[in-house]
Order: structure tokens, then sequence, then C-alpha cells
């Protein structure tokens, strides 16, 4: 494997361990909704301290999914949806791949069908 593509799959799998957690997609809904919003603000719409927040924030940014800006003594997170790039490259790859089988299985069964007639 190349470096880039050893680079892709870790990409995509931080990505996908970021998703795996449903207070963290929550948290993406949020920010989607939002546009951008604090911790603080975070935290207030969801059953989870601030402090967990943080964590899951930390989280996401290193996947790439969000980003921190500071404003004042505040740090405003918004969506980076780039960092869905390698991770859509992927699933569409797989599900092109899953197409390409799947249209092979079809293309026998259909030969068998007219064969059996």
């Amino acid at each position: 494997m190349s470096a880039e593509s050893d680079d892709a799959v870790e990409e995509v799998s931080s990505v996908l361990v970021a998703l795996a957690d449903p207070t963290r997609r929550r948290l993406l809904d949020l920010l989607a909704a939002l546009g951008a919003a604090t911790a603080t603000t975070l935290a207030g719409q969801l059953p989870v301290s601030r402090q967990a927040i943080v964590k899951h924030l930390a989280v996401l940014d290193a996947a790439g999914l969000v980003v921190g800006s500071r404003v004042g003594r505040e740090v405003r997170y918004s969506l980076r949806p780039a960092g869905l790039d390698a991770t859509t490259r992927w699933m569409s790859s797989l599900a092109a791949d899953w197409d390409r089988r799947l249209a092979a299985v079809k293309r026998a069964a259909e030969a068998a069908e007219r064969d059996f007639k």
C-alpha cells in the first residue's frame, strides 16, 4: 500500500470511529442546524456535561469533521464537511463494487433461467 492510501485508510477510520457514537452524531446535527456554537451552547441541547461535549468535539476535530475557532474567550465550533470526503469516496467505491457483483449475479441467474427454458 502506498503512503497516500495508508493516510486515506487512517482518515476513513478516524471518521468512522467518530461517527460511531450517537452523541457525536447528534453534535454534528446540532452544528448543521446552528451553523456554529460553543461547547456550552451544545451542552444545553444534550443530556451530557459541557466537559463531555468538549471531549466529543475533540474527537470530531481530530477526525476533521469540525473546526474550532477562538472568538474572544470562547471557542466556536462549526462543521467541516470536507472531512467526510475520503469516507464518501471509500463508501462510493465499496457501493460500486457491490453493484458490479450484484449485476454479475443477476446476469448469471438470467443466463441460467434462459438455459433452463
